[in-house]
């Protein structure tokens, strides 16, 4: 697995909601450090490839937004490894600033076209 990147994935653009997805080594681990589940029923390191959440998003214990926390595992994600993609309310400022506490939980930003690289290599796509 490569190191754990995070990046926007849906367009700058006004809209409902934006996405902000994290991939690779620990990326489930680093949105439990962000994504809080209003109804917990198991810890977010825990959760099944396939399975939601809905919960607050948090950065330095403060409440950024509220959103849905999507988790695929190794090997069934677009990426071919554990993924994590946190959907909150849309418009640019959110995202940036969920965005932000993703990179400073851990995560590293991700270089243009470093997903679909990764699908690529993981045999995910020809």
């Amino acid at each position: 697995m490569a190191d754990c990147i995070a990046a926007i994935s849906t367009p700058a653009a006004s809209g409902g909601v934006s996405m902000v997805r994290i991939s690779g080594k620990d990326a489930v681990e680093t949105a439990a450090k962000v994504f809080v589940p209003v109804y917990p029923v198991k810890k977010v390191e825990e959760m099944k490839g396939y399975t939601a959440a809905y919960g607050n998003i948090v950065s330095d214990g403060k409440k950024l937004d509220d959103g849905v926390l999507l988790v695929f595992r190794a090997p069934h994600s677009y990426t071919g490894e554990d993924t994590a993609e946190i959907t909150c309310h849309g418009g640019i400022h959110v995202t940036r600033r969920v965005l932000q506490a993703v990179l400073s939980a851990g995560a590293r930003m991700a270089q243009a076209g470093e997903f679909t690289k990764l699908a690529l290599l993981n045999g995910k796509m020809s």
